[in-house]
């Protein structure tokens, strides 16, 4: 596994990002800012990683936005979001520039496709005890954390790609934690990131994940950008912290170093 950036090392690049004229700080939710939780509706950030998040999102020439897998009014929801922050949804496909500027996911042809997935998997999912379905706007999410049985959830992933994929050989399939996602339609995470620079054209960007699906952000980042792991699987990013306090503490360093460079010390 490659050394990436910790420490003392991982200081100096936050301190050089938090010095760009215009910054983009984009984060996933779940297990980046927020600890990993058997109920997705309980999921909240840290309070060091909210307070941070959001003096962030106060300061000139600082884009702070989600950036998720889940749907836009679930990331909402748990992130709390102000009205005026940047959220992306589902894995890219649903866009929320500000409370003005809100991007949905699909048309009636998408949603009626999702119907028909849902009504395929669900006599599946309901053999297997604590399996459940995430309802998705352009798809749906087959989580088993709540799983005991690892044999049963790993069937569980094999039976509902099968059904799936042989009603609609055209779905985009994901595997997460714990989780298989289906969307009728494609994007990732990395389109998300791309749309935001796009947007709002940054002279360095931030970016923090823990999952497999972060890494298709991760992978679109520059030399001069920073992409952060949280955790200890495997990365394209140049730069690793433990865990969502960790991740809170890093937000917090470049925080400091924003506001003085803003004279606004609090």
């Amino acid at each position: 596994m490659t050394e990436l950036l910790s420490g003392p090392a991982l200081d100096a690049e936050l301190d050089r990002l938090a010095v760009v004229p215009r910054l983009l700080i984009a984060l996933d939710f779940d297990g980046t800012l927020a600890p990993e939780v058997d109920d997705p509706a309980a999921a909240r950030a840290l309070p060091a990683a909210r307070a941070a998040l959001l003096a962030l999102h106060a300061l000139p020439d600082t884009i702070v936005a989600l950036v998720s897998g889940r749907a836009l009014e679930s990331l909402a929801a748990v992130g709390e979001a102000p009205d005026d922050l940047p959220l992306i949804g589902s894995h890219g496909l649903e866009l929320r520039f500000d409370a003005t500027d809100v991007r949905p996911a699909v048309d009636a042809r998408d949603a009626a496709r999702v119907a028909a997935l849902r009504s395929r998997l669900e006599p599946i999912v309901a053999r297997v005890e604590g399996a459940w379905i995430e309802q998705k706007p352009a798809g749906l999410a087959v989580h088993s954390r709540l799983v005991d049985d690892t044999v049963a959830a790993a069937a569980l992933a094999d039976d509902v790609r099968a059904a799936a994929t042989d009603g609609d050989d055209a779905l985009t399939v994901r595997a997460g934690k714990n989780v298989v996602e289906f969307a009728v339609r494609d994007a990732t995470k990395g389109d998300g990131l791309r749309a935001l620079a796009e947007r709002f054209a940054p002279d360095a960007v931030l970016f923090a994940g823990d999952d497999v699906t972060d890494e298709d952000a991760l992978a679109v980042l520059s030399r001069r950008d920073l992409g952060i792991k949280v955790g200890s699987a495997e990365t394209v990013a140049r730069a690793r912290v433990a865990d969502p306090a960790a991740m809170a503490v890093a937000l917090e360093r470049v925080l400091d170093t924003r506001r003085a460079l803003s004279g606004n010390t609090r």
